[in-house]
């Protein structure tokens, strides 16, 4: 497992993507697939910025792994001690209505669910916990 610890600033996004991609550059990973999991970890790293700690700056750990049951995959978690915010709870986007009369937000995150194999949240000893897993060849 790989762990990388940084603020919740926004301009940490380039760190926290650099970290990763070298990573998946390591297991081969397919561009497609990297295209998807960067903008996942723009998604959700923009949302922990602006919503987990209001006006204040926090600490982010991101984890990557490959699990032991599915080497063909990643594994990447976000962990905040931010406000408890379950993002798999929140109503889709209605994504039938032109973009002038859907209400705004909810997209980025209606896209990580889209793309990526597998996404799950969970609140455990203070910590907002998501997780997201992708096979790197597709």
């Amino acid at each position: 497992m790989k762990e990388l610890k940084t603020e919740t600033r926004l301009e940490n996004i380039e760190l926290i993507t650099e970290f990763v991609n070298d990573q998946l550059e390591a297991m081969g990973c397919s561009k497609s697939a990297r295209v998807k999991i960067d903008i996942a970890l723009d998604e959700i790293f923009s949302n922990i910025v602006k919503f987990a700690y209001g006006d204040e700056v926090g600490m982010v750990t991101v984890r990557m792994e490959s699990p032991d049951d599915h080497p063909d995959e990643i594994m990447i978690s976000f962990h905040d001690s931010g406000i408890p915010f379950d993002p798999l709870a929140a109503k889709e986007p209605d994504i039938t209505l032109p973009a002038s009369k859907r209400k705004k937000g909810g997209l980025g995150l209606f896209i990580v669910k889209k793309t990526m194999d597998d996404v799950r949240y969970e609140y455990r000893d203070g910590q907002n916990n998501l997780t997201f897993r992708k096979k790197v060849q597709e």
